[in-house]
């Protein structure tokens, strides 16, 4: 057989074992990632501001909410690490530090202690919306890539 009859297989081969995860449109969460806005379960939108950061095992957010007059509302610096599958975005929390309307909470946990936050997300383009388990949702703009 001539190496121009095996060439074609070969290359088809090499294409079909590329991994899923790959070819998936959620593969292209890593990045910067700016929130454009907040949505309680309720419907209400709340103005916020800030950046979640995604590696590819790690994240890490710090966002403010704001109060309708300018000022901020409340704050939150989250981290930890995550998976992904398809829509199913799963985060570690292993760091938490909050405050503003709500006393100062602060946490730094093992990955033995740290709790899961199942979500489904969208990815649209440059448009990412996390839908959390409370029933609200984040969108954010990407950054940087």
């Amino acid at each position: 057989m001539s190496w121009f009859r095996i060439a074609p297989v070969l290359l088809a081969a090499i294409s079909l074992s590329v991994p899923v995860l790959a070819q998936s449109p959620f593969a292209g969460v890593s990045g910067a990632w700016h929130p454009e806005i907040y949505t309680l379960k309720d419907g209400t939108e709340q103005e916020v501001t800030g950046l979640i950061f995604f590696t590819d095992r790690d994240w890490t957010v710090l966002f403010f909410t704001k109060d309708g007059r300018g000022g901020l509302e409340r704050g939150a610096g989250e981290g930890g690490t995550y998976t992904l599958e398809e829509d199913r975005l799963v985060f570690t929390h292993l760091y938490h530090l909050s405050g503003g309307s709500t006393p100062l909470k602060m946490s730094a946990k093992s990955p033995e202690d740290a709790e899961l936050e199942p979500c489904r997300i969208e990815l649209a383009g440059e448009v990412l919306t996390i839908y959390f388990p409370s029933g609200n949702r984040m969108q954010f703009r990407r950054s940087s890539g």
